[in-house]
């Protein structure tokens, strides 16, 4: 009973999500020098939380930035694990009025780290509740109605926000700068990739061999949950060929299967090129038009996909829309005849 009230307000403790996503939390770094790449990241952070240990204190609210997948809600449960603090989650789009942040905060103990994903999809009345209790540890709750209404104000235990975000230029002024430490991560380079494949084989027992650890770190984005993604997908091929360990031949053979190719495109990604080159004589094409040929969400499209196409050099946005880069045409061994002169732009 006590769980599906947690559940309702949006609160679900750090264990609780740990064991219903067994498979996933497997491979979740438990500490920061497990957690792989993002080094400048870890550094600043490991200063910040040893400061906030050594004078007692709650550590300052904390601001993460960057596309799906790269480690934000894993770096939040970090921290708190970090702190020794009670650890609280929900996203902003389930926090539906204000009584259910009250429900949450109030609910907190002393030094709590409490993680708010897709922040800026916060509901006005929620966002500005966040404000007094960010900046003095207190809410302001407003009691009855009509002219008999008064405004009481409860006291909150210090505690540390971490908000994390796909869409930082959607996150209000007045919120963003009521986080004293903001962090931005990037896409992690081949180096890292293949660190994190080598560690996430190693928790599933099986052998990862050179080649077949380069070809999968290439195909997997810059991004550590499509990684695990894929060695879970290798390590069944490997099992189903008879295979002892994920070799080369394994991967080439899966990610064939899979559809994707050594640049860790998938099918969408090569039909959202082939959409712009074919349809839209290269680009320039907006984004809402773009998402409607290809039949995916505006969201997804600017969310998951094209922030790999644009580090990849395949796509660049541009004031009049998005455009394919040369590189596009030869990836997809597409005979340029006329290069669209916006796409150099």
């Amino acid at each position: 009973m006590e769980k599906q009230e947690k559940e309702r307000e949006g609160i679900v403790h750090a264990e609780t999500y740990r064991a219903e996503d067994d498979r996933d939390v497997t491979l979740r770094p438990r500490n920061i020098a497990e957690f792989l790449g993002q080094a400048k990241i870890k550094e600043n952070l490991t200063v910040f939380i040893d400061a906030a240990k050594a004078r007692r204190e709650s550590l300052d609210h904390l601001f993460l930035i960057g596309p799906p997948g790269l480690g934000k809600t894993t770096l939040a449960q970090i921290v708190a694990r970090e702190l020794g603090a009670d650890f609280k989650v929900t996203s902003a789009p389930a926090m539906d009025k204000p009584k259910d942040l009250v429900g949450i905060l109030t609910t907190m103990k002393k030094n709590t780290v409490f993680f708010i994903d897709e922040i800026h999809r916060l509901k006005p009345a929620i966002e500005e509740m966040l404000y007094i209790a960010m900046e003095d540890y207190e809410l302001d709750w407003i009691i009855g109605q009509g002219p008999g209404a008064r405004t009481m104000r409860l006291p909150l235990p210090k505690f540390t926000l971490i908000g994390a975000t796909t869409k930082a230029g959607n996150v209000s002024s007045p919120l963003a700068s009521r986080f004293g430490i903001s962090f931005r991560f990037s896409l992690y380079d081949h180096a890292d990739m293949e660190a994190i494949l080598r560690r996430s084989a190693g928790i599933f027992n099986v052998s990862l061999d050179d080649e077949a650890a380069a070809l999968l770190a290439h195909a997997s984005r810059g991004t550590p949950r499509v990684a695990n993604r894929l060695i879970r997908r290798m390590r069944d091929f490997a099992l189903v060929d008879g295979s002892p360990s994920i070799t080369k031949r394994v991967v080439a053979n899966g990610l064939e299967r899979l559809e994707i190719d050594a640049l860790g495109l998938e099918r969408l990604d090569r039909d959202i090129l082939r959409m712009i080159i074919e349809r839209y004589a290269g680009g320039p094409v907006g984004a809402e038009t773009l998402a409607i040929s290809v039949g995916e969400a505006v969201e997804t499209l600017e969310d998951y996909y094209e922030p790999y196409l644009i580090q990849a050099g395949l796509i660049q946005r541009t004031p009049r829309g998005r455009v394919v880069t040369p590189f596009a045409y030869t990836h997809l061994n597409i005979k340029q005849e006329r290069l669209n002169a916006n796409a150099l732009f």
